[in-house]
């Protein structure tokens, strides 16, 4: 079994950053692609980034291209999502999560393992 935590939610100010981890124990995870979608009350989950473990280019929605920045360091078994010029809307649940497929993929149900998710909250 693959372990995924997220923590660095919290609440922060239109226009500031954030930045998200998310730590994985378990199974090794080389191949996998980590990715990260967020939850709003009475909302689909929604792609955010994603990223090849072994790296490569990375892939975002276009909602946070140019502000959000998907990063992998391999020595602490960590993905960070470094988020910028927040807006209200980016508001929701973050989660992390990890796929064994080969090809990155926005769809939720791609992904095998899950974090239990942390808070965003942007106020204006």
């Amino acid at each position: 079994q693959l372990q995924l935590v997220e923590s660095g939610g919290g609440l922060v100010q239109a226009g500031g950053s954030l930045r998200l981890s998310c730590v994985a124990s378990g199974r090794t995870f080389s191949t996998f692609i980590m990715g990260w979608f967020r939850q709003s009350p009475g909302k689909e989950r929604e792609f955010v980034a994603a990223i090849r473990w072994s790296g490569g280019s990375p892939y975002y929605a276009d909602t946070v291209k140019g502000r959000f920045t998907i990063s992998r360091d391999n020595t602490k078994d960590t993905v960070y999502l470094q988020m910028s010029s927040l807006k209200p809307e980016d508001t929701a649940i973050y989660y992390c999560a990890a796929d064994r497929g080969i090809a990155i993929t926005t769809i939720a149900r791609s992904y095998d393992y899950w974090g239990q998710g942390t808070r965003v909250t942007v106020s204006s």
